[in-house]
């Protein structure tokens, strides 16, 4: 069904914002630290128009779902996203009317590629066009991270919602989620990115190991008497700390060190090398590997052709990034069919199929 078909009328404008792959720096943006994303192809298109009644709609093409909202209770699932973009912009002053909204999505959900940052971005896009907001891209990055956190339950970083504003896919953003200075840089020379589902869902919002892990970060920032643990650089530090705190420390610690020295510019060689260490402490030190992504970062890393890979996202299942020599698409096939011979279900999602 389109817009016109669930509400009756034409929209008024058309906004879209894409997914992300992070390379390097995984659950460092919310210990102030440094991350390394990029923009994948797939994106999250919001049609919006003035709703003819005084509530809001908002219809989701890929659930099939409608929710209505009147006055200021708070929807749950998909709604919660856009929701909580339209009433922090209310809360900021702006003159919002009840509105129609439609949104369709090629980003996949559940696999650590910000689906609901592309949404949350793609939504204030969308308002900021009609309404002629003055707000810029890392503005509108802010009120997206918000909307997440105090709409959705996630006590999320800025990353997603960063690179989902400001990234493309042709590049690199190293971004200092503290400062928010940011950078483009290039990929390393020769190479390019594969994605690959592992087809273990997660589910980051609410009471999961995400916001945990979090709180274990800010533990450990409080005993070693930081502000955050960006503030330390030496790995060496947290050994007084009790477990899982030492590890969890480390990870975040070392995760910075990987992604200031691939920001300084390295080999492809080196890059993978960080990627795999990269790897290695989310699994074991963050804790937040499962099997099934252990099983494809393995085949991922003995392939000739990579040069590296990890698990992406948050954890707990999702996607996983590699990077490959450049014209080496072809070897996805082969690393796909080893996986699911390993009695997995995966797929291929960048480079885009078809």
């Amino acid at each position: 069904m389109n817009f016109q078909q669930i509400f009756g009328s034409l929209p008024e404008i058309e906004a879209s914002a894409p997914g992300r792959v992070n390379l390097l720096g995984e659950h460092t943006d919310y210990n102030d630290g440094f991350v390394l994303p990029t923009a994948i192809p797939q994106r999250t298109t919001v049609q919006i128009g003035l709703s003819r009644d005084r509530d809001s709609h908002f219809y989701s093409e890929n659930l099939d779902e409608k929710v209505s909202i009147s006055g200021d209770h708070p929807p749950s699932s998909f709604a919660s996203y856009i929701f909580g973009c339209i009433e922090l912009l209310i809360k900021s002053g702006y003159a919002i009317p009840p509105l129609n909204l439609c949104v369709k999505s090629t980003v996949p959900i559940g696999l650590g590629l910000s689906s609901s940052a592309a949404l949350e971005v793609a939504t204030l896009r969308g308002l900021r066009l009609l309404f002629n907001l003055p707000l810029n891209d890392v503005e509108l990055a802010q009120i997206g991270q918000q909307a997440e956190i105090q709409y959705a339950g996630l006590n999320c970083g800025i990353m997603d919602q960063m690179a989902s504003s400001l990234a493309d896919t042709n590049s690199m953003l190293f971004l200092d989620t503290r400062t928010l200075q940011r950078q483009v840089l290039p990929f390393p020379e020769g190479t390019e990115i594969l994605v690959i589902d592992s087809g273990v869902h997660h589910a980051l919002a609410k009471d999961s190991g995400y916001n945990q892990r979090r709180a274990e970060c800010e533990a450990a920032a409080q005993l070693l008497k930081v502000k955050a643990l960006r503030d330390i650089t030496d790995p060496h530090a947290v050994e007084f700390l009790p477990e899982p705190l030492k590890r969890r420390a480390r990870h975040v610690i070392t995760e910075n060190n990987r992604v200031l020295e691939a920001a300084q510019g390295v080999s492809a060689k080196r890059f993978g090398e960080l990627m795999n260490a990269s790897h290695a402490s989310q699994r074991d030190d963050y804790e937040v590997s499962v099997v099934a992504v252990d099983t494809l970062v393995a085949i991922l890393q003995k392939t000739p052709g990579v040069f590296g890979a990890r698990l992406t996202g948050g954890g707990f299942g999702g996607a996983c990034v590699a990077l490959i020599a450049s014209g080496e698409e072809a070897i996805a096939t082969d690393i796909l069919e080893q996986y699911n011979h390993a009695g997995y279900i995966g797929r291929i999602l960048v480079p885009t199929q078809g």
